[in-house]
């Protein structure tokens, strides 16, 4: 950004800001950018309504108030497509770490519980010709359907708005209802946004519609499970195991049960972190300012209708 002739202030602090630091900073800039932790609400867009542009470091944007900057005229910039890879590959390594409890046995030796074999202890599932459900099959879920029937030949079922053709065509991908993608899937991954329709919809009621041997993956957003509901279904069976790369709250509280489950793998929100996503998020995420400024468009946005001048 420097380079093509923009003056850069950069945070220096090594914690989030607050609110009010940011909208403090916010006021001496013509633009942002900024990452998913700063809560960009209808407080901070008003008293800083006169920023250009704001660019996130990011593919989701569930911490942005929209539609009100939308009617402030502020176009958000995101950074799709970046990490889908990366996350993909978290996914499928949590399903595969939870299917053989993986991060369970890990801890076992540490403790000094690696005595003798034992033919019916710690088993878990094999993943060949299973049933994989899809929640929200877009770019991420596209990479995970791909690893899974390329690794284990699993079945493709999904759930989203609208019909996904090339899953369909290309793996062959079947479309289903909420209440079928749960009685029918072996695996659940999410992969969808989190907005007011998908807040919470994997609850109690969606636990217990699940196979009692099935698995429940997120790497989406935290929000998206109800997570008191998600550990009483894992205490009680309803379901078998879950691998999460994202909680709810986030951070995880140390003492939470799901992190002293067999059948549970957790990691913190790393679904992005390789040298590579990082690198392309913060290219995509500088040159939705640059182009901005120098043609008037942002190649990545997420409200086009806010693209015009003040």
């Amino acid at each position: 950004m420097r380079s093509a002739g923009f003056s850069v202030t950069a945070s220096s602090e090594d914690r989030p800001l607050t609110q009010d630091e940011l909208i403090e900073r916010a006021k001496t800039h013509d633009a942002l950018l900024i990452t998913a932790t700063e809560k960009i609400d209808k407080k901070f867009l008003n008293e800083c309504s006169h920023l250009n542009i704001i660019s996130q470091f990011a593919v989701g944007y569930d911490n942005i108030d929209i539609t009100e900057a939308t009617r402030l005229r502020i176009p958000i910039g995101f950074t799709p497509g970046a990490m889908s890879d990366a996350t993909a590959d978290v996914a499928f390594g949590l399903m595969i770490a939870t299917s053989r409890k993986m991060f369970h046995m890990h801890k076992s030796i540490i403790k000094g519980e690696w005595s003798f074999f034992r033919p019916t202890a710690n088993l878990g599932m094999e993943l060949k010709n299973k049933t994989l459900g899809i929640y929200g099959l877009g770019r991420i879920g596209m990479e995970m359907v791909k690893r899974c029937v390329g690794a284990y030949d699993m079945k493709i079922i999904y759930h989203n708005r609208k019909a996904n053709p090339e899953a369909e065509q290309k793996f062959g991908a079947r479309l289903v209802d909420f209440k079928n993608l749960l009685s029918l899937s072996d695996v659940i991954s999410v992969h969808c946004s989190l907005s007011a329709e998908t807040k919470g919809v994997f609850n109690k009621s969606a636990f217990s519609q699940m196979k009692p041997g099935s698995i429940f993956i997120n790497t989406s957003r935290g929000g998206v499970h109800n997570e008191t509901d998600l550990i009483e279904a894992l205490q009680t069976g309803v379901i078998w195991g879950a691998g999460l790369d994202v909680t709810n709250p986030e951070p995880m509280d140390k003492n939470n049960p799901l992190l002293q489950m067999e059948n549970v793998a957790v990691l913190p929100h790393i679904g992005s972190a390789t040298v590579e996503a990082r690198n392309e998020m913060a290219r995509k995420a500088a040159m939705n300012l640059i182009e901005f400024y120098t043609n008037n468009r942002v190649p990545h946005i997420v409200n086009p209708d806010a693209l015009q001048t003040k």
